[in-house]
């Protein structure tokens, strides 16, 4: 009766953990991050961790990263990493960038990753700035594709996804089936693309239909004054090292006219570098889709790949 009475107290003692993809941590401090590893074609290659838009899984850059004549991988090692709350990672209330950088300094020692380029695109550039530098001795750059050190409070694109979320998250799933959700995304998520990436995050392990982002604290996150998902604050600080930064010529995100500014003032060595290591392109693409230039099989995303390449020889 002792050892099962101390037995019992250890249980109650020590948090509850799984290993589970996709399982909630009990603390911020215990979620695992997983992701999908690209190895580079040349033999002892330095790191790249890519990290996706919000709701996005990683592995979706899968195709983006082995598309022929990307050089990318001539260059690193790429880890298409998702962050808490999404793809196959766990989840936990906090978006806080603090804690999300924590998690991937976490998961580089876990793969015992002693430095590594760190880049994103959409959300993903925010936390990969945010992550770069909240630890500048872990990380020799950043790349920022379509997303960055930006409040996005105010703009039309983060408002129209902020609404995709509220009305998933109010979907009532009891009594619905796979394909009853997937109509009631197509009815609610004008936009295509992010419909379809919603439909990517329903769980289908199960004859029930339910979500496997944490979605319900995402729509909490997007309800704050202040949503971590949306502001970039000043006391986050600046980047001085290298950094790389590309957006569409028409982007909702990255308004070239007003958003300028910003990538200076926290990326210090991109200052007078327009054009340059910050730039436009994809003048073709207009629209939501400017977003997703990508994936687009034209000559602009030829270009793309060659520029993150060429920059990535430093």
């Amino acid at each position: 009766m002792l050892q099962r009475s101390a037995l019992s107290r250890a249980m109650v003692n020590t948090p509850f953990r799984t290993f589970a993809k996709g399982s909630r941590a009990g603390q911020t401090d215990q979620v695992k991050l997983r992701g999908t590893f690209l190895k580079g074609t040349r033999s002892d290659l330095p790191t790249l961790i890519w990290l996706p838009e919000l709701v996005e899984p990683a592995a979706n850059f899968t195709p983006f990263f082995n598309r022929p004549g990307n050089r990318v991988r001539e260059m690193r090692n790429i880890w298409l990493l998702d962050y808490r709350n999404q793809g196959e990672s766990d989840h936990h209330e906090s978006y806080a960038l603090e804690d999300m950088s924590e998690d991937i300094v976490r998961f580089m020692n876990e793969n015992k990753i002693t430095m590594a380029t760190i880049g994103g695109h959409g959300f993903g550039a925010k936390v990969a700035t945010a992550t770069a530098i909240n630890n500048m001795d872990r990380f020799t750059g950043v790349m920022s594709l379509e997303g960055g050190p930006i409040d996005h409070r105010y703009h039309e694109a983060y408002q129209e996804l902020a609404s995709y979320i509220e009305f998933c998250t109010k979907i009532n799933l009891s009594g619905l089936d796979h394909n009853g959700l997937m109509r009631a995304i197509d009815q609610g998520v004008a936009c295509k693309k992010w419909a379809s990436i919603f439909k990517q995050a329903v769980n289908t392990d199960s004859m029930d239909p339910s979500w496997s982002i944490n979605l319900a604290d995402l729509y909490k996150n997007t309800q704050k004054k202040r949503p971590d998902v949306a502001i970039w604050s000043e006391h986050y600080g600046l980047w001085p090292g290298q950094a790389w930064a590309r957006f569409a010529s028409h982007s909702q995100w990255v308004h070239l006219s007003t958003n300028t500014l910003p990538f200076y003032n926290v990326f210090p060595r991109l200052e007078g570098q327009f054009p340059g290591d910050i730039n436009v392109h994809a003048d073709s693409l207009e629209g939501p889709l400017s977003h997703w230039m990508h994936e687009h099989p034209d000559g602009d995303v030829r270009q793309l790949t060659s520029q993150m390449a060429n920059w990535l020889r430093w």
